[in-house]
């Protein structure tokens, strides 16, 4: 069995996954109407776009700690 070691420092781009968590988990900062996009209010668009924002840095990641395959490994 072969293991992958990571480059170093590549297990610090985990912690941007806790950006939105912080950012949803705090209700009563977000808890309004106003300001409203497109009629919808804020409280709804506001966790819309931390959906959106939660993807990319999810992707963002992965791509950065996900282990490279070297040439000589054959699975």
């Amino acid at each position: 069995m072969s293991q992958h070691s990571s480059s170093n420092g590549s297990k610090h781009w985990l912690w941007l996954l806790l950006i939105p968590f912080v950012a949803v988990l705090w209700v009563p900062w977000y808890n309004s109407v106003e300001p409203q996009l497109g009629g919808f209010p804020f409280f709804y668009w506001y966790q819309l776009a931390w959906v959106l924002i939660s993807a990319v840095l999810t992707a963002l990641v992965y791509f950065k700690t996900k282990p490279k395959n070297n040439a000589g490994d054959a699975r």
